[in-house]
């Protein structure tokens, strides 16, 4: 098996609560699934919002289901900046003190005292994976990613290791386009911090 696995850019988007769901769309509304993304259960919503920041809003951004148990939006730096939102560097679930928005959709919207952060680079592994690879839960790597014109090795990659999960790195759209990378790119683990 190739030591290789395939880096995707994760573009601007929302977890949201069921609670922040009805608020957003209606009583009883319900996430519908418009594809199916590279992690088992993760899915791309028809729903789509407004993240309003102090500067300005993005429309049109897409919600990921399932429903979590808290709310979530991921920018990138770019973005973060562009509407006025100081947006810290985490991993995904990592809100405490990260930044505020309004959630604006079609029959309401929700203010988030926190949860907006620039989601930290990573790879999502099996436990397989990860012990082929040579790494645990939590390993911070460097990964090297062969562009065309745009070479690049990126550190500060956190692996996350867990049975349901899919062998993929993830970077944001700043990221991909500072590398030129195209839809199918492949990186590599050079060295773990």
């Amino acid at each position: 098996m190739s030591k290789k696995f395939i880096i995707e850019t994760s573009a601007r988007h929302v977890h949201v609560t069921q609670e922040t769901l009805e608020t957003l769309f209606g009583k009883g509304a319900t996430l519908t699934k418009k594809k199916d993304l590279s992690q088992p259960g993760q899915y791309a919503c028809e729903e789509r919002v407004t993240i309003v920041g102090p500067k300005k809003e993005l429309a049109n951004v897409s919600i990921l289901g399932p429903v979590r148990p808290a709310d979530q939006v991921e920018l990138s730096a770019t973005d973060a900046r562009s509407i006025g939102i100081a947006a810290p560097i985490r991993e995904s679930g990592d809100v405490a003190g990260s930044g505020a928005c309004k959630i604006v959709g079609p029959c309401g919207e929700v203010e988030i005292k926190e949860g907006v952060i620039v989601a930290k680079r990573h790879i999502h592994l099996t436990p397989e994976d990860a012990e082929e690879l040579g790494v645990k839960d939590k390993d911070v790597v460097w990964v090297k990613c062969d562009t065309d014109g745009r070479k690049a090795i990126l550190g500060d990659v956190v692996c996350r290791v867990s049975p349901k999960f899919a062998r993929a790195m993830h970077i944001d759209t700043d990221e991909s386009n500072a590398i030129g990378a195209g839809r199918e790119l492949y990186g590599e683990i050079v060295t773990v911090d």
